[in-house]
């Protein structure tokens, strides 16, 4: 008998991603998520992609550096909301995480500005 079942390694690679997702809304590389955390830059990676299970102690411990519950891993799991990150929504998250680098606030202001009038252009 197989020791971890399909559906469980599917919540894994799902934790995972859910991980990834906030990780980079937050505008963190994961080498800073594993300083945070405690780990390795690759126990990271294999956490987001589900290659490794998280442990409820270092779930607990992703939680509060994420600044989310422990439940937001699994949202999405019962087929509510579980649907995958469209390429717009990738594209947004991406930009999130790069805007949040730079380091300039001048340049992020001009960012800004340059987005809200791309945003109004009919």
């Amino acid at each position: 008998m197989k020791r971890t079942t399909s559906r469980t390694q599917d919540i894994d690679r799902h934790v995972g991603a859910r991980i990834r997702e906030r990780r980079i809304m937050l505008g963190l590389t994961q080498q800073q998520l594993a300083d945070l955390i405690g780990v390795t830059y690759q126990q990271a990676h294999k956490y987001e992609r589900g290659i490794n299970r998280v442990s409820a102690g270092r779930m607990w411990e992703i939680a509060r550096v994420l600044s989310v519950p422990v439940a937001y891993f699994f949202e999405g799991l019962d087929g509510e909301g579980g649907r995958p990150v469209s390429p717009r929504e990738r594209m947004c998250l991406e930009l999130a995480r790069n805007f949040a680098q730079i380091s300039n606030e001048r340049h992020q202001e001009a960012l800004s500005q340059l987005a809200r009038a791309l945003a109004t252009e009919h």
